[in-house]
């Protein structure tokens, strides 16, 4: 301002301005920033305990993790459509419990049954075509394994849904599904992939992709099996579901079906719940910054 204004004029311009006050209104603007940030953190102190009931599901999602789910017949590949799809899926889960079975020549119980969902996404990340060493493709061992994760105590509240392309190499999925329905599983399948089918491409160990071929030195090229898939679901007294596009088949199936089925109350226990403390940082604020756009930097008369 000195170097815009006449010489002379600098102090009338400024005789009025109180510098004390500015300062003041720039220490009630930080302080107000300062209460604010300290409110969105929200505080918290004191508790008292509260009895918290849930009811819900036993929900076990099985996924298929052999080679042929290496395919790009569904983008960017069957396996991690269905990690994407599953993941969506927590998030319609309201005190659900929820495992994980993953499943190729056999099966292993990735996750046991859970509310920690945060827990859950952790172990579905960790899935890939090497999670289990034995090559193939088994749905009796994959519905086998999840009718062993569900706790003996209740029979009613199970569901299972199975996310594979529908190969079977063992050939009894029919009669490990009649063993599952007897023991109250409801089973729900999402066929993925195409009927034409696509060829595997798998890493070659040194940065690349190559086909997968078969012992004889032919590609091998993965179809959707669906009529194994429909037939499974009809024992299990469920639905199937084909993952087509954006619509991958669990929405309609957690919507149509889960969410109307009977829930379980599961025991009920004590958490503390801690009171929340930000409306004081808050109304401090809305002080400092109601006083400083009050506050003038004009001196009194």
């Amino acid at each position: 301002m000195k170097a815009l204004s006449a010489p002379g004029l600098f102090g009338d311009l400024f005789a009025a301005w109180d510098r004390r006050k500015e300062l003041i209104k720039y220490v009630l603007l930080v302080s107000g920033v300062v209460f604010s940030v300290l409110a969105l953190m929200r505080p918290q102190w004191g508790f008292n305990w509260q009895e918290i009931k849930r009811k819900g599901l036993d929900i076990i999602v099985a996924i298929d993790v052999s080679k042929s789910m290496l395919a790009s017949d569904v983008k960017p590949d069957r396996l991690e459509r269905s990690r994407m799809a599953v993941k969506d899926l927590l998030k319609k889960l309201k005190g659900d419990r929820i495992g994980l079975v993953a499943f190729s020549g056999t099966a292993f119980l990735q996750c046991p049954l859970t509310v920690d969902y945060s827990g859950f996404a952790m172990a579905l990340d960790d899935l890939n075509v090497n999670s289990i060493p034995r090559g193939g493709t088994s749905l009796a061992a994959a519905l086998r394994q999840a009718v062993k994760s569900y706790p003996e105590n209740d029979k009613k509240h199970r569901a299972l849904i199975i996310i594979t392309d529908g190969e079977d190499h063992e050939g009894d999925a029919m009669a490990a599904a009649k063993e599952a329905a007897a023991a109250g599983v409801k089973i729900f399948c999402i066929g993925i992939g195409s009927k034409d089918g696509e060829l595997i491409q798998v890493d070659d160990g040194n940065g690349g992709r190559i086909f997968l071929k078969d012992r004889d030195g032919n590609m091998v090229k993965s179809r959707l099996n669906e009529k194994l898939l429909e037939e499974v679901t009809a024992v299990g007294s469920g639905v199937y579901a084909r993952a087509a596009g954006a619509d991958f088949g669990l929405d309609f199936i957690y919507d149509k079906q889960l969410s109307r089925m009977d829930k379980q109350e599961f025991a009920a226990k004590m958490e503390k719940r801690y009171h929340e403390r930000f409306q004081i940082p808050l109304a401090i604020a809305f002080v400092l910054f109601l006083t400083e756009a009050v506050l003038t930097n004009r001196k009194r008369r």
